[in-house]
């Protein structure tokens, strides 16, 4: 089946269930996750019912096998949160369609910047663990991938990393944070 692109508001509420699993099953690796499906739920939820948030699902067939989300922060601006897709269908291309449907709507929208942080809570780069104070910047123009962290994946799309929060997971377990423009 070809994979289509779907906004959030023309999907089922089935297929928004199936959003939920996939945020469960897709960040099972993250302490940060979403560790139920009732939280899980509560985030779709918020992607159809706020008005600074809107999403789109990668659809094949009736299933959702991935989706994106993106919240509106400024009129300039806004976060790429969360983007999963269904692990048996990582590296098919699915989360580049994905991130492609949400930068044609921040460039029809007029915005300048898409952003987003990328949690190191499971010891997916080289800085896991890393107390980074005092030297921040030093320590992060060392980052390299360690086993499977997401920030290749954003970089390989355009995305710049821009920064570091320390800590914001907990000790040694950081956010780093990435940003790309649209032209």
């Amino acid at each position: 089946m070809k994979t289509r692109i779907a906004p959030f508001g023309e999907i089922s509420e089935a297929q928004r269930q199936q959003a939920a699993d996939l945020l469960v099953e897709g960040f099972a690796h993250s302490p940060s996750g979403w560790g139920d499906t009732k939280t899980a739920r509560a985030e779709v939820d918020q992607f159809s019912t706020e008005p600074d948030r809107d999403a789109f699902a990668a659809v094949d067939g009736s299933s959702v096998v991935g989706w994106i989300g993106r919240i509106r922060h400024s009129a300039h601006s806004w976060e790429l949160h969360p983007l999963v897709v269904e692990p048996s269908r990582q590296r098919s291309g699915i989360g580049t369609l994905l991130i492609a449907a949400l930068e044609t709507a921040a460039k029809d929208a007029g915005v300048c910047t898409v952003w987003l942080g990328a949690d190191d809570d499971f010891g997916g780069t080289n800085l896991f663990g890393t107390d980074l104070y005092p030297n921040v910047l030093e320590h992060l123009s060392q980052l390299s991938p360690a086993t499977g962290h997401p920030f290749t994946f954003y970089r390989d799309r355009g995305f710049s990393v821009v920064g570091i929060l320390p800590d914001v997971d907990g000790a040694g377990r950081h956010d780093i944070l990435m940003a790309k423009r649209i032209q």
